[in-house]
């Protein structure tokens, strides 16, 4: 077992997702998040996860990628691809990711509390749009 400082989960209060799908989403966003929205480790990431289907869920992230940076109040704290928990932000995104099509209402609140504002229905259909996108791939993201 892995011990971790107290400081360390304060930050990082969360263990990674144990859905494979949903650590690729969250790989895939932290490295957008630290390299931009072209990073070409996430297209792989896309690449190897979806093999010739993976454009379509590749523009898709990267669109809720923009939508959240530009709709939100302020910061979304993001780890480093290496850190082996997540924060608070990362941990809601995967949730609101695995909720959005079955719990719309609590999916909505989680984005609403996520940006730090209350019209987020733009930002969570790109969502719904990524978690479509894994789903019709045989890759559902659950929490």
């Amino acid at each position: 077992m892995t011990m971790f400082a107290p400081a360390t989960l304060a930050l990082l209060p969360h263990p990674l997702p144990a859905c494979c799908n949903a650590r690729i989403i969250l790989f895939a966003m932290r490295r957008m998040g630290a390299h931009g929205l072209t990073d070409a480790r996430a297209a792989h990431a896309f690449f190897t996860a979806f093999g010739a289907s993976f454009r379509r869920p590749l523009i898709l992230m990267r669109g809720l990628m923009l939508d959240l940076a530009t709709a939100a109040a302020g910061p979304i704290a993001i780890a480093p691809c290496c850190y082996g928990r997540m924060t608070h932000a990362e941990a809601a995104l995967l949730t609101i990711l695995a909720r959005v099509e079955v719990q719309t209402e609590a999916a909505r609140l989680l984005m609403a509390d996520l940006l730090g504002i209350k019209a987020v229905e733009g930002v969570l259909s790109s969502a719904a749009a990524v978690a479509v996108a894994f789903a019709d791939e045989g890759r559902p993201i659950t929490a």
